[in-house]
Order: structure tokens, then C-alpha cells, then sequence
């Protein structure tokens, strides 16, 4: 495991792990945690506590706690005069049993974020999530291959409680389309269409950026912008799921 923060890196600390933070934290800035989960783990833990007393305890400003057992699920929480808050429980596990994983905590003004991916499986379908949903600001980065023979492929922007689709993009490569549209409350919205190229082919390498800014997503294919899409979903801290689907080989996905 490797745990770094803007002041400090700390490579192969072992585990239980403690560390103080020079000057705390401030909005703006990130821990970023590199692992890989035991074979056999039940549940593991990052904190971010206040000091490190023991009795009494040291409030916790943010406890992130992945669990395998029989309901899979990251809980959420934090510690205050020694008392537990009501935990936040996240039902994607993007966590494996055995797996390498990087997790980012983003301090900003009001809230933690913490974007994660699993660096061993990019298998299709491919889902990632993203605990507090998206910022404007930051970006999401897919890379990979297009099948030698393909027909189409889907990427789709969810949000997890509600089963909207945010930002759907699918891709048919044979006719040269690029479709973009948003699935709310079980109803597709109108198609966007119109494009002033295509830049898929088969068996060709691609990058795709999508970048959340504050009424729009923008997205960039290979280095070049391509189109922008309104947000037609309009709580941005709901859409927490990313997911790939169809004719491609992943090779790098990056969520923030």
C-alpha cells in the first residue's frame, strides 16, 4: 500500500497505519491511497481523524469503510465526542477481494469526495463509481481499443438511487453515429445527434475525456473537442455510476 498527500508520499507503510498530516487539510487538497485488498478481507478502513487520542477518542472527520461480508457495500460515517454519526451506505462495490485499487479523498469546502477505481479489472462491462456523484471541474478519461469487428458500443454517466441515465453516448460504428440522450424516471428524452465528425474506427486506439462543467458535460475524442451535452439531470452529486458496454477493450479508465 502507498498513501500520498500533496506534502508527503509514503510508499509500503504497514498496515495499521498512522500518519499526521502537516497542517491539516485544507479545500482544494487530496490524499491519494494505493493497495491492494487481502485475498481473504472482510472489510478494511481509511480514517481521517482529528488528532490521535485514544482515550478519549479523537473525532473522526471521515470514515470510509469498505465491507465484503453477505451485503457488499461501503459505509460512510464519522466520529463526534466519541458518538457515531448516521452512516452513508453505498451498494456498488467497486472494491475486489485480491485486487490492486487507488482511492482519492478530495477535500473541498463542504464535503469529502472519494473516487476510486479497481486497476486490475477493466473487463467489460466495465462499472466504476464515483461515492459523491460529479463536481464541475473535473473529468472523467476512458481509454482503450475498438474491436477489430465491431458493431457498437455504450457509455453510459448512471445515477445509482434513481436508475436515470444522466449522460447516455452510444456509439454505432458501422453507420458512423453517435447517439446522446438521458433516460429519466424510465423515459428517454429526445436523441442528439449531430456531429461534425466521427472519430471511431475498428481497431483503432481512442481517448475519450468527458469534463462536467456547471451546465454542461464536454467531451473530447483524441485530443480534439467533439460535441457538448446539457445536463438534463440537474443534482450532479446523484450521478454516481459510470459504466462501459459493448465492442471494445478497455485499457485505462480514470474517474476524476
Amino acid at each position: 500500500m502507498s498513501v500520498a498527500n500533496t506534502k508527503r508520499t509514503i510508499l509500503n507503510p504497514t498496515v495499521p497505519f498512522t500518519e499526521i498530516i502537516p497542517n491539516g487539510l485544507h479545500p482544494g487538497e487530496m490524499v491519494v491511497i494505493q493497495g491492494c485488498v487481502q485475498n481473504d478481507a472482510d472489510r478494511f478502513q481509511f480514517d481521517l481523524t482529528c488528532g490521535c487520542s485514544t482515550k478519549p477518542r479523537a473525532d473522526v472527520a471521515f470514515h470510509f469503510n469498505p465491507r465484503f461480508s453477505s451485503s457488499p457495500r461501503i459505509v460512510c460515517n464519522f466520529l463526534h465526542h466519541e458518538h457515531w454519526g448516521k452512516e452513508e451506505n453505498v451498494e456498488l462495490m467497486p472494491f475486489k477481494q485480491g485486487a490492486s485499487f487507488e482511492t482519492i479523498i478530495m477535500v473541498l469546502c463542504d464535503v469529502f469526495k472519494a473516487i476510486f477505481s479497481n486497476s486490475s479489472d477493466l473487463s467489460i462491462p466495465y462499472k466504476g463509481s464515483l461515492l459523491r456523484g460529479v463536481i464541475p471541474g473535473h473529468q472523467i478519461t476512458i481509454k482503450g481499443h475498438i474491436s477489430l469487428f465491431p458493431h457498437s458500443f455504450t457509455v453510459n454517466l448512471r445515477c445509482g438511487q434513481s436508475n436515470n441515465i444522466a449522460l447516455h453516448i452510444y456509439s454505432h460504428i458501422k453507420s458512423g453515429k453517435l447517439i446522446r440522450n438521458s433516460l429519466l424516471s424510465q423515459s428517454w428524452g429526445p436523441e442528439e445527434r449531430e456531429l461534425p465528425y466521427f472519430p471511431f474506427s475498428a481497431g483503432n486506439y481512442f481517448e475519450i475525456i468527458i469534463l462536467c462543467q456547471l451546465h454542461q458535460f464536454k467531451i473530447a475524442v483524441n485530443g480534439s473537442h467533439l460535441l457538448d451535452y446539457n445536463h438534463r439531470v440537474q443534482d450532479l452529486s446523484s450521478i454516481d455510476q459510470l459504466e462501459i458496454l459493448g465492442d471494445m477493450e478497455l485499457q485505462h479508465v480514470q474517474l476524476w
